[in-house]
């Protein structure tokens, strides 16, 4: 690995062991990350405020929050993805950090044979989480948009007596005569139908019943 490949890939390393979070620094340092560290939850909380790094790698057990804490902080706060440190090498807390959405484990003592593949693939597994959390933010945003289309087209329809391909041809055209968005036009024509709603009741209480 070559330091230019993770020059911008920020790591949050968290635990009260400064020692380990020296040798921590200097093992992804070689590796070619950047690296910045913290003794407890509160200092990790106030680097993340400060800038966000593409992952933290979180000692479970630490005085005041813990590890564990701090990952809920981060799963209900933040979009910072996560994997513990542990010497603990019980089951059940591996399954526990899973539970917290941590995308991977390493079980102390350290060493640096095992720690890049279980840092690699953790930081591959993040990655991939992030991306599917784009593309479904995406894929909403397309949802909707094409939804409002639909509903303009059918608004169209209705008002002019006309098909369904018509309609959206009509749209379509007028949305790249004036260089938008088709969903763009859709939504501002839904808003003026609103409005036109609006007018006509208020036109229709106006109206006086003949005598």
């Amino acid at each position: 690995m070559t330091t230019a490949t993770h020059a911008k890939r920020l790591i949050l390393l968290v635990d009260d062991d400064t020692l380990l979070l020296e040798f921590l620094a200097t093992i992804l340092g070689h590796a070619g990350y950047e690296t910045v560290c913290a003794n407890s939850a509160a200092e990790a909380i106030r680097r993340i405020e400060a800038r966000e790094p593409d992952m933290a790698m979180l000692d479970i057990t630490m005085p005041g929050m813990s590890g564990m804490e701090l990952a809920r902080h981060l799963q209900e706060n933040t979009s910072v993805p996560f994997m513990f440190l542990s010497a603990n090498v019980d089951g059940d807390v591996a399954r526990q950090a899973a539970t917290y959405g941590a995308v991977g484990f390493v079980v102390k003592p350290v060493d640096a044979a095992r720690l890049m593949p279980a840092f690699e693939a953790s930081l591959a597994r993040a990655d991939e989480i992030r991306q599917l959390r784009r593309t479904e933010v995406n894929l909403n945003a397309a949802l909707a948009a094409g939804r409002e289309t639909s509903l303009a087209v059918g608004l169209l329809m209705g008002r002019f007596h006309t098909d369904r391909n018509t309609a959206f041809e009509v749209l379509r055209d007028h949305a790249r005569s004036s260089r938008r968005k088709i969903n763009e036009v859709a939504d501002q024509l839904l808003a003026a139908e609103e409005v036109l709603n609006s007018l006509n009741a208020g036109f229709a209480s106006r109206v006086k019943a003949p005598k």
